[in-house]
């Protein structure tokens, strides 16, 4: 590989925590963050829980000189709240808006309303092409009984299925953001097996931060310390993850995260801590291989192929789970909505009596009688809500069921291809003509 330059690059990531009037400080915390990135002066600034326009707008006015090029992602009824700073500029962009992000019935989380996606922005660094992702999945709320597994798996499904689609031509791939799961969680194998990406934490040189790199730590005066459980040290959810590519090898040469207070201010950023990642981009011109490096890179491409078939598996089961308990809650709907119309049918009935006997008086007082059918009405309405909402739910799943289930025979597919690892076997080749497998056989 023959070196052609290097470019530095520094990545910085922040979920804000920016919920106007419910969050803590919240003026005064975006202040310190504006203050924070004109003086350190990222090349690109990935933020998540930037829910108020005017925040964005702030920001965008305070670090028009640092980072002249930024884009507000919109989506949801109070918007995706990600939003991206750059001082390289911005090509293009794009944002996908995840197909399931929990209920909106479930109002105190608030999921739902805030419209969970992923943005992409297209980068020119100097001669190269830089593809940047910022995501927010949804909250993990019970680690023990987590109702949302199954939506946060198909979203890092269709997270994965993104980069990969959108990232072809790419020189370099970096994604930073809030995935709300644990480092050997299944959505977070899921993403980095499938897409190729490489942890900034686990591949930097030098790491400065809190202790296993923990991004929500009890010291954190936001953070109630009931909420992290079992986990006392604190919990590692927010990642900045890269890739290269056959012209540009990414390495990572540091990494550091916030450790809660900020010198000279009396509370932190977040409640989340920040990350930075400083990058080096290396081209090179590609070389002919030996064919011992083939049969190595082949042998590895083998057991990666292996390693995926099981991860996606593994995330089918749990759609199926979810696709299980889907049916049930939307078969549930369906039997409370017959049980109201029926009821409502019988009112009618009975308000017909007196139209049908002449003379004959309402056997109900008329107040009852009204809030009884009100009851019964809102109940049909609710009912008939829910049960478009769990179809929806059920589509989705089954969508991405569907994909898991072709994926998992296209995977397979790939690994009868490759050779068979036999250890302490000396391996030879096959007669032309005569695969491994039926030699196997």
């Amino acid at each position: 590989m023959t070196n052609a330059d290097s470019v530095r690059i520094r990545v910085f990531s922040l979920n804000c925590w920016g919920i106007r009037f419910l969050s803590k400080l919240c003026t005064e915390r975006y202040a310190m963050i504006g203050d924070m990135l004109c003086k350190e002066e990222h090349d690109i600034v990935l933020l998540q829980e930037v829910w108020s326009e005017k925040d964005y707008l702030f920001l965008k006015k305070k670090l028009s000189l640092s980072h002249p090029h930024s884009h507000y992602f919109k989506s949801g009824v109070i918007g995706s709240g990600l939003a991206m700073f750059s001082k390289h500029r911005i090509r293009d962009t794009f944002l996908y808006r995840f197909s399931l992000n929990g209920y909106p019935y479930m109002a105190h989380h608030g999921d739902w309303f805030g419209g969970k996606a992923v943005g992409m922005a297209v980068l020119s660094i100097g001669s190269l092409t830089a593809n940047v992702y910022v995501t927010h999945l949804h909250a993990e709320y019970c680690r023990e009984k987590d109702s949302y597994l199954p939506h946060r798996v198909v979203q890092a499904w269709e997270l994965q299925q993104f980069v990969r689609h959108t990232s072809a031509g790419a020189d370099v791939v970096i994604l930073g953001g809030d995935l709300n799961m644990h480092p050997q969680d299944l959505g977070n194998r899921l993403l980095r097996s499938y897409t190729g990406l490489r942890d900034a934490y686990l591949e930097t040189d030098t790491f400065n931060g809190c202790e296993d790199g923990v991004t929500l730590i009890a010291d954190n005066p936001f953070i109630n310390k009931k909420e992290l459980g079992p986990f006392e040290k604190g919990i590692r959810i927010d990642y900045i993850l890269f890739k290269g590519s056959s012209k540009v090898d990414v390495f990572c040469d540091s990494m550091s995260t916030t450790k809660g207070s900020v010198p000279d201010h009396p509370f932190p950023y977040s409640d989340h801590e920040a990350l930075m990642a400083e990058l080096r981009l290396v081209s090179h011109t590609p070389i002919e291989t030996g064919r011992e490096k083939c049969i190595k890179e082949k042998d590895s491409t083998a057991g990666r192929v292996a390693e995926l078939v099981d991860i996606v598996t593994e995330a089918r089961t749990e759609v199926k789970v979810g696709l299980h308990c889907t049916e049930s809650m939307r078969y549930t709907a369906a039997r409370t909505g017959v049980m109201g119309l029926a009821l409502l049918l019988l009112e009618l009935a009975i308000a017909a009596v007196p139209w049908l006997a002449l003379g004959a008086e309402q056997p109900f007082p008329l107040t009852s009688f009204y809030l009884l059918a009100a009851l019964c009405f809102a109940i049909l309405l609710t009912t008939f809500m829910l049960y478009i909402l769990y179809t929806m739910e059920l589509k989705s799943l089954q969508g991405a069921e569907d994909q898991m289930r072709l994926a998992v025979g296209s995977l397979q597919e790939n690994l009868r291809g490759f050779p068979l690892a036999q250890p302490h076997v000396s391996l030879r080749k096959p007669p032309e003509g005569v695969s491994v497998m039926d030699q196997e056989e």
